[in-house]
């Protein structure tokens, strides 16, 4: 079965953001900022000598 030019014109396809879509990507934007709050404080705290001693 083949379609012709008007039917295909009609067809609409599925290219909207979806809510899954929007929570994953807002998910991992606050994952990727979580690694970098995380990353900076280990580096501010290494470098400023504020760790806990390992003793």
């Amino acid at each position: 079965m083949t379609l012709n030019k008007n039917e295909l014109k009609m067809i609409k396809a599925g290219a909207s953001i979806s809510a899954t879509l929007l929570n994953a990507l807002i998910k991992g934007f606050t994952t990727f900022m979580d690694v970098g709050r995380y990353l900076g404080s280990s580096i501010r705290r290494l470098f400023g000598n504020s760790a806990c001693p390992l003793d």
